[in-house]
């Protein structure tokens, strides 16, 4: 059952297959009031990922972009080459999503899934893909997290 609130933190790592009609399951403690509607926002990312925002980080960059004036040609056309690529969704009662097939074979996934959090946003990696990373060690991620100011 998800979890009714109006937001959500993405942290963990989920292991999903998707299913006979090629959908993944987004964590139950990731779901929030209103996330059947198309809110969230999929976008390919360069180290052969997705990377998807939720409502609050695609109000930033929507807000982000409409700073681009019409007059700036490279601006627009970078705009739609990456938005070309790009899906919204929302979740079904179940809390499965339907990525294109685009999005799909850019990461690479076919069969199994990592859902992994970003604390504001999540990735959506392959599962071969994201076991093959080297990750950082602790200690560099604390350090991260001490620079931060929290």
């Amino acid at each position: 059952m998800a979890i009714l609130r109006e937001k959500s933190i993405y942290v963990g790592e989920y292991e999903h297959t998707l299913d006979g009609k090629g959908r993944i399951t987004i964590p139950a403690k990731w779901r929030f009031k209103g996330d059947d509607r198309e809110v969230y926002l999929a976008m390919p990312n360069p180290g052969g990922y997705l990377t998807v925002y939720p409502p609050r980080m695609v109000d930033r960059l929507e807000g982000s972009i409409s700073e681009i004036g019409m007059a700036d040609e490279d601006g627009q056309e970078l705009l739609m080459d990456l938005f070309a690529k790009a899906d919204v969704f929302g979740c079904d009662k179940q809390g499965r999503i339907n990525l294109t097939e685009g999005l799909l074979a850019h990461a690479g996934i076919k069969k199994e899934a990592v859902l992994v959090g970003n604390f504001s946003s999540f990735s959506i990696w392959d599962a071969q893909l994201y076991g093959k990373r080297e990750p950082r060690d602790l200690r560099t991620l604390h350090k991260t997290i001490q620079s931060l100011k929290v």
